[in-house]
């Protein structure tokens, strides 16, 4: 809902500055970082900096407190200036008197208020307004308690305020009760500013010289003053239920501490030692502790694995798969090695594994990559003969902020969870990242453990947030262990006892049984002029002005999705080329003529509005009939079809029973309706059973890597249906068949 106020602040800012500042902003009523940055720049403009820029950094400040140390009603620069100052107030949420160019009462009032809640209003008393407090003003952070902010911690923001200042390089934190990444700088600080540290030495940094003055900073029972306030603000920020902010170290504060301690691994002693102090301001902790666990990219050799055991280590994070091409002979070798378990266990440590593909940005998280991931990961824990009840850690290995972890990292969890049930459901999922990361998949039930990536402890998703509570893993530290052959670097890791990894290990067979292979790139623009052409000759060509994909496009997701389709077959004991047929030929036929109950999205629409009752906003507002059920998603399956498929597979064992559900129920058909709709991993891998699933019905064994062809063809033509048309159109399926085993088939032999 637009403000008023704050539109006439957005008007008078594009009006008076917008051709000398080089930016203007939406004129919506609504505040945000734009008008904040327009307003800085404003600011900037008014003070003779050029060039401008929306940060109101250390150049800003120092020519603010030159100019106009104290702002008030006899030193007002210009009408302008203090429009600037009452447009900076209403989009704060404060009364502004108008954007009239005066310092009236009411502005000052509402500065005077400002700094009360900023809690600095008995260090810059009265009205004036002065350049810290400008510069709070001229940002998003909020003075009073929101969302799930505490009163707690909002009084322990104010009071970092209020103590620290008039301290060079201390800017006003927010007061919004909650514990963030600018209010945990603030926390180191003030624990240099209180072990002496001069202004422009005191950096917000927790280095050597910050350490080395925290170990003569032990608190303890009978302790008080600033040392203790600080310990406990500590503990409140990482979420220590039942502490107070208060100067005395009480029996309730070391009984909390222990806990605490007992939590993160630390020797429990229920004193605020240097140790106890790292964890509680830093996500690394101190890096000198000893670890029980290591993760790396390097091979374990039995030299290394000696050098572990001599370190301490007990439990080893070794990685499923490496996309990257590694050099011959290079010592890097991410994925797990052949031979490698054997190593470790005959050493005896033990192995967790960790899938990481790339996932370095938000864009390589979503639902259908998440299902894609999880395939792949399963195939690969089977591959290296890692038992049922392992704990696979999925990697978010970047700096996801909130919103993309709401966006992505949490759909594409839900979609590792349905790979994983849909490939059986025998392993479990763990998740690998930040702390925020780790707490958010964690709490919506999407892992059940978690390996968090403290060390990269500058991460907005660290800095800032307490331990997740189901921490497994907790990495701290990259160093070098061992010497010689031995020497290996490693990313030391505390082990919290969650998870104890695999000691023993069950290889499935080799790819010399006659199984599908990745396909060979080489060969790509081949395999594509080969099906292009057969296509061409059944009656199908390179594109229609009513379907959705071309055949080139295809052909190219189809080839693109290689590595999913290859673990499937692999999985199943069924040729490749028998999953991709139905994906490929379905997005070829797909139809999109926006003519009603022609377009297959007409279909879509209707079992949508049967049971939810309105259309979806994918489809343009026209009626159309209610659908129980409609074949759907890039294999064109139908939910009951699906389901009965899945169940078949629950029944043989390669399904969990939580994968079985109701084909009569309305729920259970539109839940799994859904996901072939929307989720292309999904659907890929519910291909394979209802092949198995058609087989049953027509009588055909399998199908299996040895079915006849004569087995195959009736397959595909059950895919297609029980008419004489479907016969038809499945006989031409089997003519692709046949191209794709062109060059399938040698890969085999030569793999």
């Amino acid at each position: 809902m637009a403000d008023q106020m704050v539109l006439q602040a957005q008007k008078f800012v594009n009006a008076t500055y917008g051709s000398r500042i080089g930016m203007t902003v939406k004129e919506d009523g609504q505040t945000g970082w734009n008008t904040m940055y327009a307003l800085t720049r404003a600011l900037q403009w008014e003070l003779g900096i050029s060039p401008v820029s929306n940060s109101f950094g250390p150049g800003t400040l120092s020519a603010l407190q030159s100019k106009h140390p104290k702002i008030n009603a006899s030193t007002a620069p210009s009408a302008d200036f203090i429009r600037i100052v009452q447009s900076a107030l209403y989009c704060k949420g404060y009364d502004g008197g108008g954007i009239d160019g005066k310092f009236s009462d009411r502005v000052a009032s509402s500065i005077a208020l400002l700094k009360q809640r900023m809690g600095v209003d008995q260090v810059y008393k009265g009205s004036d307004l002065v350049p810290k407090v400008f510069k709070g003003l001229l940002n998003m952070d909020a003075y009073v308690t929101v969302g799930n902010g505490t009163d707690t911690i909002r009084s322990i923001q104010q009071w970092l305020n209020g103590r620290y200042v008039n301290r060079q390089d201390f800017f006003i934190v927010p007061c919004d009760g909650i514990y963030s990444r600018d209010v945990a700088k603030a926390m180191i600080y003030a624990v240099q500013y209180e072990m002496g540290m001069a202004d422009g030495t005191a950096n917000g940094n927790f280095g050597p010289g910050t350490q080395d003055g925290l170990k003569n900073h032990t608190v303890a029972v009978g302790a008080k003053g600033t040392w203790v306030l600080l310990f406990t603000a500590a503990m409140i920020f990482n979420r220590r239920y039942g502490v107070s902010f208060e100067g005395a170290f009480t029996a309730g504060l070391a009984d909390a501490v222990r806990e605490f301690q007992s939590f993160v691994k630390l020797p429990v002693t229920g004193a605020g030692d240097f140790s106890t102090w790292a964890s509680l301001l830093v996500s690394f902790g101190d890096q000198s502790r000893k670890g029980e666990a290591c993760d790396c990219v390097t091979k374990i050799t039995p030299a290394r694995a000696a050098a572990l055991k001599a370190e301490g280590v007990k439990y080893v994070g070794r990685y499923l798969y490496n996309p990257a091409a590694v050099p011959s002979g290079s010592t890097k070798e991410k994925e797990i090695q052949p031979g490698e378990l054997e190593t470790i266990a005959g050493s005896g440590l033990r192995c967790f594994p960790i899938y990481q593909t790339y996932g370095r940005g938000k864009d390589s998280f979503s639902a259908p990559q998440g299902t894609a991931d999880a395939i792949s990961a399963v195939m690969h824990a089977e591959r290296h003969g890692f038992k049922p009840g392992t704990r696979i850690y999925f990697a978010v290995d970047f700096d996801a902020v909130d919103d993309e972890v709401t966006s992505n990292v949490i759909p594409h969890f839900q979609g590792i969870n349905d790979g994983i049930e849909s490939t059986g459901g025998k392993y479990l999922v763990g998740v690998y990242g930040p702390r925020n990361v780790c707490s958010r998949v964690s709490e919506l039930r999407l892992a059940d453990a978690s390996f968090v990536s403290d060390m990269s402890y500058a991460f907005s998703g660290n800095f800032g947030y307490p331990m997740p509570n189901n921490w497994a893993f907790d990495q701290i530290v990259t160093k070098t262990v061992g010497s010689g052959d031995g020497s290996i670097n490693v990313d030391i890791n505390i082990a919290q006892g969650r998870d104890i990894g695999q000691n023993s290990f069950d290889p499935s067979p080799s790819s010399g049984s006659g199984l599908d292979v990745e396909f060979n790139n080489t060969f790509w623009d081949a395999l594509r002029a080969d099906i292009r052409a057969y296509m061409e000759s059944v009656g199908v060509p390179e594109s229609n002005w009513y379907t959705k994909w071309t055949t080139t496009e295809a052909i190219d997701f189809v080839l693109s999705w290689d590595n999913v389709f290859t673990d499937l077959a692999r999985r199943y004991r069924m040729r490749k080329a028998l999953i991709q047929i139905p994906v490929l030929w379905e997005m070829r036929h797909y139809n999109v003529s926006n003519i009603l109950k022609v377009d297959d999205r007409y279909s879509d629409a209707a079992v949508y509005q049967y049971h939810t009752g309105k259309l979806p906003d994918w489809w343009p507002d026209k009626i159309t009939e209610s659908m129980r059920d409609s074949s759907t998603g890039l294999a064109q399956i139908f939910g009951v079809t699906a389901i009965n498929a899945r169940n078949l597979a629950v029944d043989r064992g390669l399904l969990s029973a939580t994968s079985r559900r109701n084909p009569d129920d309305d729920a259970d058909l539109f839940e799994i309706w859904t996901k072939l709709r929307t989720n292309n991993s999904f659907t890929i891998a519910t291909v394979p059973f209802v092949h198995m699933y058609h087989a049953s019905l027509i009588g055909v064994a399998g199908p299996t890597v040895d079915s006849s062809e004569a087995d195959t063809e009736k397959v595909l033509i059950r895919y297609q249906g029980t008419t004489e048309d479907a016969t038809t159109e499945g006989r031409k399926r089997m003519g692709l068949y046949r191209v794709f085993e062109k060059y399938y088939a040698p890969m085999r032999e030569h793999a």
